[in-house]
Formats: structure tokens, C-alpha cells, sequence
């Protein structure tokens, strides 16, 4: 048993998947959670690594969800936890089924908190812990044709800011935000956007570069970083521009039927 414990939640791909990856490389023992059965062949490419690898299958879109990731623990100290789990979804909120996108609010907005709320306290207390959340820079853009998604990013990105103010005298814990573009994993497919030109672009990031980036700025105690320079670029632009702009060229990359236009 390693004398570092990690949490990665959505591990089981994409830029989970490279987390969980990164932190079983570095020596971590890891628990990995995801909402579907995948977790587990997942947990058996980390074992390669050396360390010790438990997977668990959970809704992390419901309170119970969380607690029984945190009960997979079994008490142990946890050093690190990358919140990473996330749920997308396109087209526009008019057509949306209320059960759909009530589970990206559930997932990206709820859930996120309530993890935040019950591993930050025990590492403020003794003033060591590591934290890494993933949000986005579409929480910078009001999302047309994927309006609920770009919302709960939005709530993501100004409540991880927030919440290092109010740590911020615990300055043996560190809060990241990791916060990327489109990135090529099957959120696309997962949202139903294959038929949009965001979802079928083919220069979305690599989910291991992201990964790397969250990782490195996690270790270095940055409070945020933008991975990719295009994405960088974006979020700059997108502080200066007015939302109704915004949305238009959010409209251009999302909305149903734009698929190579």
C-alpha cells in the first residue's frame, strides 16, 4: 500500500481516464469511480502501474452516489481527488427531456459540491490535500444549443474561484481549476452531438495533453489554467465580448445540422 491515497471520478474515460492514469504512475494507491460498468476494465490498464486500484461504479448526479464513493474509502486519508466526472448535453433546452438535463445539473453542478463539501474539511483541518476540479471554458460562453451544459460550467468556474477564497488561510491545500475546450473523448456522442460541427471537429484537444496540463498545474498550486493556447485565446476574448455574440458563435458550433458545413 502506497502512503498517498487519490480519488479520480469519471476515470473510466477521456480525461479521467489520463488522470487516473497520471496518478497511478506517480505512486498513488487509487479509487476511480464512474457511472457504468467500463470503470472496471478500466481499473485493471492502472494496476500496471504497481499501485493499488478499487474501482467503484456509482451515480455521482445523486447524493447517494457520493457517499458510497466516500464510503469505498474505508476511512483511509485521502491526499488527492480529481473531480472530474461531468455529463453533457446538446440540441436545444425546448426539446430537452426534463429527466436529461435535470442529470447534467445533478452530475456537473450538485454532485460536484457536495464532493467538494465532505473531502475539503478533513484536509483544511490538517492543511495538506490536493483538489482538482474540471470545468471549462464554456462556463466563459452562454451556450446556444447546449445552453444547461455551458450553465452548470459557469456555476463550476465561479464556485471553485470562491471557494479559494474561503480556504485560502489553508495554504497546505490546493484548489485547481482545470478548464478545457472541446476535447476528443465520447462527451459528444454521449451529449448527441455527432450532427454539429463541434461535436465532428477533428482538431478537438487530446484528453492526455488536458490531463497533463490539469496535473501539472494541480502540483504546482496554481489556482487555474486554460489547457490548450486556442482555449487560452477564447476565454480571453470571450471577457470582452458581449453574450448576445457570444451565443451566435456558440450557436455556429453547436446547433444540430452544422456537422461539416
Amino acid at each position: 500500500m502506497a502512503d498517498k491515497f487519490a480519488i479520480i471520478t469519471g476515470a473510466s474515460t477521456g480525461i479521467g481516464f489520463e488522470l487516473a492514469t497520471l496518478a497511478a504512475k506517480d505512486g498513488y494507491d487509487i479509487l476511480v469511480v464512474a457511472d457504468e460498468a467500463l470503470i472496471e476494465a478500466a481499473a485493471r490498464d492502472f494496476k500496471q502501474f504497481g499501485t493499488d486500484v478499487q474501482a467503484v461504479q456509482a451515480d455521482l448526479s445523486t447524493i447517494e452516489g457520493v457517499d458510497q464513493l466516500l464510503a469505498a474509502t474505508n476511512g483511509r486519508t485521502v491526499n488527492l481527488v480529481c473531480a472530474n466526472a461531468g455529463r453533457g448535453l446538446g440540441q436545444a433546452f425546448l426539446d430537452q427531456d426534463l429527466a436529461e438535463w435535470r442529470k447534467v445539473v445533478d452530475t456537473n453542478v450538485v454532485g460536484t459540491a457536495y464532493l467538494l463539501q465532505k473531502i475539503l474539511p478533513p484536509m483544511v483541518a490538517r492543511n495538506a490535500g490536493k483538489v482538482l476540479v474540471t470545468g471549462s471554458i464554456a462556463g466563459y460562453i452562454p451556450g446556444a444549443f447546449q445552453a444547461v451544459y455551458n450553465g452548470t460550467k459557469s456555476f463550476v468556474d465561479s464556485f471553485v474561484a470562491a471557494i479559494q477564497n474561503e480556504i485560502k488561510d489553508a495554504d497546505g491545500v490546493t484548489l485547481t481549476n482545470l478548464m478545457p475546450g472541446p476535447v476528443d473523448t465520447e462527451f459528444f456522442d454521449r451529449a448527441h452531438m455527432m450532427d454539429t460541427d463541434v461535436g465532428t471537429d477533428p482538431k478537438k484537444s487530446d484528453p492526455a495533453d488536458v490531463a497533463k496540463d490539469g496535473w501539472d498545474a494541480l502540483m504546482s498550486g496554481k489556482a487555474a489554467v486554460v489547457s490548450g493556447w486556442k482555449n487560452k485565446i477564447q476565454s480571453s476574448i470571450a471577457n470582452v465580448t458581449p453574450n448576445a455574440v457570444l451565443a451566435e458563435m456558440h450557436r455556429k458550433m453547436a446547433e444540430p445540422g452544422t456537422a461539416n458545413d
